[in-house]
């Protein structure tokens, strides 16, 4: 059976998970496109999947079958796919391991999804959102990491209240300050971190870089004051990993 009708009650309720607050009333998400499905499914979050009329489920798990004006109903994007999945967020309550990523008000969903795609490239073990960055579930967000949200653990909270649970692990938390921070280079203890990045315009705030035991940079010429945040997330990472 093919669902043909926008106003299918099916249909309309899977269209509400385009917006946040059902996103959080529900604790589901979409993906689209076939590889944010097989991320989706290889890592257990993958409910069910809606594919357009003619394609074959290759998963072992609901699905439905659409027809197009349907799928652009669902779709978030101007040429819909052939294949959105519905997804259950996965609600981790613990800072994990000893490699951590916390981001101070994150804006930009491409920013935030290229964050999550570093970190994950880079063998960090969590990354903590404060409670005003960019939602997660975002679909501009999830398309940027290419499926890498399903492989690390990723919560959102209290930025002061993580740093005090991370010094409590004995792990160093450094802040980023490109005019009275350590070129990062310089750094000798590598194996554990937790790195704090800023919001797009301000940087960390000065309350939580206050907490930070020592703040970094990157050595760059006079032309440049600054880096894209993502950019410069993924440069300190890869140096924290060398």
């Amino acid at each position: 059976m093919v669902i043909t009708s926008v106003d299918n009650k099916k249909i309309k309720e899977l269209a509400k998970l385009n917006q946040k607050k059902y996103r959080d009333l529900s604790g589901k998400f979409l993906v689209e496109s076939p590889h944010l499905v097989e991320e989706a499914y290889k890592s257990g979050n993958l409910l069910e999947v809606i594919l357009l009329e003619g394609n074959t489920c290759l998963y072992d798990v609901e699905c439905s079958y659409v027809s197009l004006e349907v799928m652009k109903k669902l779709s978030d994007v101007v040429t819909p796919n052939m294949m959105i999945g519905v997804c259950l967020k996965k609600d981790y309550k613990d800072i994990v391991g000893k490699k951590i990523v916390l981001l101070d008000n994150i804006q930009d969903p491409g920013n935030l999804g290229t964050i999550i795609r570093s970190s994950v490239a880079f063998d960090v073990d969590c990354i903590i959102l404060s409670m005003d960055s960019v939602d997660l579930y975002n679909p501009k967000v999830i398309r940027s990491t290419q499926g890498m949200l399903f492989h690390i653990p990723i919560l959102q909270m209290n930025l002061e209240e993580a740093i005090k649970k991370i010094k409590n692990k004995n792990v160093c938390v450094y802040a980023t300050d490109v005019h009275n921070g350590i070129d990062v280079r310089s750094l000798e203890e590598k194996n554990s971190y937790a790195l704090i990045m800023g919001n797009e315009g301000n940087g960390v705030r000065e309350s939580i870089k206050a907490l930070a035991d020592k703040n970094l940079y990157i050595k760059m010429n006079q032309n440049t004051e600054s880096l894209n945040v993502a950019v410069a997330t993924s440069i300190l990472l890869y140096e924290l990993g060398r």
